[in-house]
């Protein structure tokens, strides 16, 4: 697909005024899209994502402590997408921080805990 033509698919940015001012403003294509979109592609990946949701919902429903699971897993996420920032703590220093066993604190983990 050509790029004018996909621009026009998603929608084009428009230039309008108001007050003597003048703005561009983005206004989307009418739904459905023309050639409609062909999903029937990603039949096979959402029927493994469907999958993947109910082993782990599986999973879930044997952890003796979900809750405990779950407060671990979102800290190393904000852990691991912090470190895309820059950020050098480990998940360890990070839950050591946290439990105030670490006595002495870095501008790191002070960083994930805002995350």
């Amino acid at each position: 697909m050509r790029k004018m033509d996909q621009q026009r698919r998603v929608g084009q940015l428009i230039e309008k005024s108001s007050g003597g001012e003048i703005y561009k403003c983005y206004v989307p294509s009418k739904l459905p899209p023309n050639p409609p979109i062909q999903i029937e592609r990603f039949y096979s990946l959402l029927d493994k994502a469907n999958v993947s949701l109910g082993e782990l919902n599986g999973i879930r429903t044997n952890l003796p402590n979900a809750a405990l699971f779950l407060h671990t897993f979102t800290r190393k996420e904000a852990v691991l997408s912090s470190q895309i920032e820059g950020t050098q703590s480990s998940l360890s220093d990070f839950l050591l921080f946290e439990s105030n066993q670490e006595t002495m604190k870095s501008d790191d983990d002070v960083e994930i805990a805002n995350y």
